[in-house]
């Protein structure tokens, strides 16, 4: 039972085991899962892990990963070897390491997609498990990859991005599908990642990702956090000079390729991590199911590896919109496996708000968190979508500190928290910022709102959106480009008014 002390808390997170006190007197575990993909048998183990030696739920994270929470010291090798039987691992999920490697969610079954990322994703997830001199970075590290297709992977928040595109004949290089190479996304720090310029074969993603990491470790700044992200060694270097180091380290030429040479995935779609959608494979299906803010009980992971078994292909998806996919459902059982999800406590439908909630852990499980993140992300979209008939989807976004886990700068709305003094008393709050996105465009949010209590949100909210469908320039026009038009000062007015 005994608890790690500072120094010992570092090595622990080397493992993802976060010592959550004072908040929680447990520890958190956080997963690696390569692809995001996790077989019935893999989900119905941490379904036990949870129930036998957790709090009894789980939570799925803007990773398109898994944390679970509320583990007894006592009870950590336990769980570790658990892990090991169901072929899992935690290692290098917290302190300065790469963390979750990220892809496509559907990539493999995506009509639209121009590759399926998971070969790439799954190698670079077991280089990095087998080489140590890719952990402890100067500070933590982010990598996606983005096949295209109908779900937003969001790789312009990752420190790599490796993003498909289509190269037909007559240009600088051989026709076919190549990675452009984005870098230095930290979307907290107000940056996307930046375009390189260079495209690399699919082939060569491992080699290049570990260039590229091992030019970060050897360079980074190690003396201040503040300023250890990658976006910090390239606004020191640039671009040109960081890519000429890495290409030192590689046994094969990089290749630049202009931007307008290249053709793009079709646009993800709107929520598209939400309901029912044909799959490349003749007449199968996957569907996407809300799980609010990420948030299953033990007994919910256990009825989706049952759904997962008798309708499907035995596997689990997880997504970076906090939320599940089930693949492969065959045509004849949609109905059956949606009338399952609806008695488990699901939906499969997206209603403009409920698919695009996302929430970090809030103060219920993390020390920084100034506010209950998840549980009032929950109350905010009821109070919405029973006052405003939205007819485009609006990402709402909640973190509850400055880290933002939540990513509250690519949400339409997003919401910091902080401590607010009302009548002598501090209550729970948010700065709010609106216009993000990164779906049909890149655009930071900005603040428009400053410390408001939590209790007068709802209703402020209500009249933004309000005035947002009122306002709009035509039935067309999203949140996102109503709120770029305008300025900070005329939106305050606006709403004020």
């Amino acid at each position: 039972d005994k608890l790690p002390d500072k120094k010992d808390d570092f090595y622990f997170r080397f493992h993802g085991l976060f010592h959550v006190g004072p908040v929680q007197d447990s520890f958190m575990l956080r997963l690696r899962v390569p692809c995001s993909e996790l077989t019935s048998i893999q989900m119905r183990g941490l379904a036990g892990i949870a129930r036998e030696w957790g709090g009894g739920y789980a939570h799925v994270t803007t990773r398109a990963n898994l944390q679970i929470r509320e583990i007894a010291a006592k009870n950590i090798l336990h769980v570790l070897n658990k892990l090991q039987e169901l072929g899992l691992t935690s290692r290098g999920t917290g302190a300065d390491n790469l963390r979750n490697i990220t892809s496509s969610a559907a990539a493999g079954i995506d009509p639209n997609e121009l590759i399926d990322t998971r070969p790439m994703a799954k190698a670079l997830h077991y280089y990095i498990l087998n080489n140590r001199d890719l952990y402890g970075l100067p500070r933590k590290f982010n990598i996606s990859f983005d096949g295209g297709g109908a779900i937003a992977t969001v790789s312009e928040t990752n420190d790599i991005g490796f993003v498909a595109v289509r190269v037909e004949e007559g240009r600088e290089v051989a026709p076919g599908i190549w990675f452009r190479v984005q870098l230095a996304g930290i979307t907290g720090h107000k940056q996307f990642a930046i375009d390189t310029g260079y495209v690399i074969h699919p082939s060569d993603a491992v080699a290049v990702a570990a260039a590229i990491v091992r030019v970060f470790n050897e360079n980074g700044d190690r003396t201040n956090r503040k300023k250890a992200r990658l976006k910090y060694l390239i606004d020191k270097w640039g671009t040109d000079k960081f890519m000429e180091e890495v290409e030192q380290k590689l046994a094969f030429p990089l290749l630049r390729l202009p931007l307008d040479q290249c053709l793009p995935a079709p646009p993800p779609i709107p929520h598209g991590h939400i309901g029912v959608f044909r799959q490349k494979q003749a007449q199968r299906n996957y569907i996407g199911v809300v799980t609010p803010v990420g948030t299953m009980t033990a007994r919910q992971m256990n009825r989706l590896a049952d759904l997962a078994e008798s309708y499907g292909s035995s596997t689990v998806r997880l997504t970076v919109w906090q939320n599940v996919l089930l693949p492969d459902i065959p045509d004849g059982f949609v109905e059956t496996v949606k009338g399952n999800l609806v008695r488990m406590g699901f939906h499969h439908q997206s209603t403009s708000l409920s698919g695009g909630l996302v929430a970090c852990t809030g103060n219920a499980g993390c020390k920084y968190s100034a506010t209950s993140t998840k549980a009032q992300a929950v109350e905010l979209g009821r109070y919405l979508e029973e006052r405003v008939p939205l007819d485009h989807p609006i990402n709402i976004h909640l973190t509850g500190c400055p880290h933002s886990c939540a990513q509250h700068y690519i949400g339409d709305i997003g919401m910091v928290g902080t401590k607010v003094t009302r009548n002598g008393e501090q209550v729970e709050g948010y700065h709010i910022v609106l216009g993000g996105r990164c779906v049909g465009g890149q655009t930071i949010a900005r603040e428009v709102f400053h410390g408001v209590p939590f209790s007068e949100i709802p209703p402020l909210l209500e009249e933004v959106l309000r005035h947002y469908l009122s306002r709009r320039a035509s039935p067309d026009e999203t949140f996102a480009q109503f709120t770029a038009r305008h300025s900070m000062e005329e939106l305050r007015e606006l709403f004020a008014a």
